[in-house]
């Protein structure tokens, strides 16, 4: 059963890498900045209808968000690696994510989330994974501090689930890109996605949550075994 369990890590690791390379392929593809490669090809309509100031804070926002993805993809990674636990290098990576997340990612992503493509399903699906991404990473923090360290531990389970989302959303788009019968348009896959990319991530983390709890409580009061 160990043995089992540390494949699995390897493998979650492996695949956080994997994922964590592909992510720095197209953040570094928006270097040196330009507004006509990868997903900003798509938000041309952006500059047209908001050609001042309103476009440039739009896109400093994202170039924000973008920058920021790969430090809480790594900064929250490590805050699931027991060996860290007990030093300093978990509680300052851990601050690290949560700045990171609750003053930068999360705000600029609300901001991209109000000008999401595909209109208002698109526009909640994003602003809803900003909120709960921003409150799930400071009720973490707050648990942190109060030294409850259960609840401490579920809601970074939301936060980085959420985190992943960066990803999740990335794997989706390639899956129905590659289904090339799938008869759907543009933007309407792009409002399936929205959604896929995070919600189906916080059931996983849910379920997850569970089989924690089910199991503490079952150390705690082993007769409910009976």
């Amino acid at each position: 059963m160990k043995e089992v369990k540390i494949i699995g890590q390897v493998i979650l690791m492996v695949l956080l890498l994997f994922f964590s390379f592909l992510m720095l392929e197209i953040t570094l593809d928006y270097f040196p900045f330009s507004t006509k490669v990868g997903f900003l090809r798509i938000k041309q309509w952006m500059f047209r209808e908001y050609p001042g100031a309103l476009s440039k804070f739009w896109l400093t926002a994202f170039y924000i968000h973008v920058l920021t993805s790969m430090v809480v993809l790594l900064a929250g990674f490590t805050q699931f690696s027991k060996r860290l636990y007990k030093y300093k290098i978990h509680r300052n990576l851990g601050k690290l994510y949560v700045l990171v997340v609750v003053f930068l990612s999360g705000p600029t992503g609300l901001i991209m989330g109000y000008f999401a493509n595909g209109g208002i399903y698109s526009q909640i699906a994003f602003i809803a994974l900003s909120l709960i991404w921003m409150a799930s990473t400071f009720l973490a923090y707050r648990y942190a501090v109060l030294r409850k360290f259960d609840k401490h531990q579920y809601m970074m389970i939301i936060s980085y689930s959420l985190t992943l989302s960066a990803l999740t959303l990335r794997g989706w788009k390639y899956l129905f890109t590659a289904l090339y019968d799938l008869e759907m348009k543009p933007m309407d896959l792009y409002r399936l996605v929205a959604w896929l990319g995070w919600a189906p991530n916080i059931i996983v983390a849910l379920v997850i949550i569970y089989s924690l709890s089910h199991r503490k409580n079952l150390k705690i009061n082993p007769q409910n075994v009976q």
